[in-house]
């Protein structure tokens, strides 16, 4: 019988310490470029790379191969399991921005150049 009472203790013990578990901090691990909408709405055609740099800074990854094409990427793993992840790819065309996709909206002023 005290064979029993000690083997339901330790079951109890282990289970009640696999539950403290959950209650483990675990940090939010952000990577990449943090890009806003308000952002990608200051961009223009026509805009210089070296405008675009200042405007949404240094690209996370780039192309050795190809110089015209410019990756933002970026990803969130909060401590509580869940993922996020937003990209924006910026083209370019003799150093002058061309077209943006990715995750973000165009902006309605995105085709009027800043000369205008």
């Amino acid at each position: 019988m005290k064979a029993v009472i000690q083997t339901l203790v330790l079951v109890a013990g282990l289970v009640g310490l696999s539950a403290c578990s959950s209650w483990v901090y675990r940090i939010d691990i952000p990577q990449g470029n943090f890009l806003e909408q308000k952002d990608i709405d200051k961009l223009r055609v026509a805009m210089t790379k070296e405008q675009v740099k200042f405007v949404l800074g240094t690209p996370v990854a780039s192309n050795a191969f190809d110089n015209d094409t410019w990756h933002y990427f970026y990803a969130l793993k909060s401590g509580n399991g869940n993922h996020f992840e937003k990209q924006l790819i910026v083209e370019f065309k003799d150093n002058k921005l061309q077209d943006i996709k990715g995750d973000f909206e165009k902006s309605a002023d995105f085709n009027t150049p800043l000369d205008i």
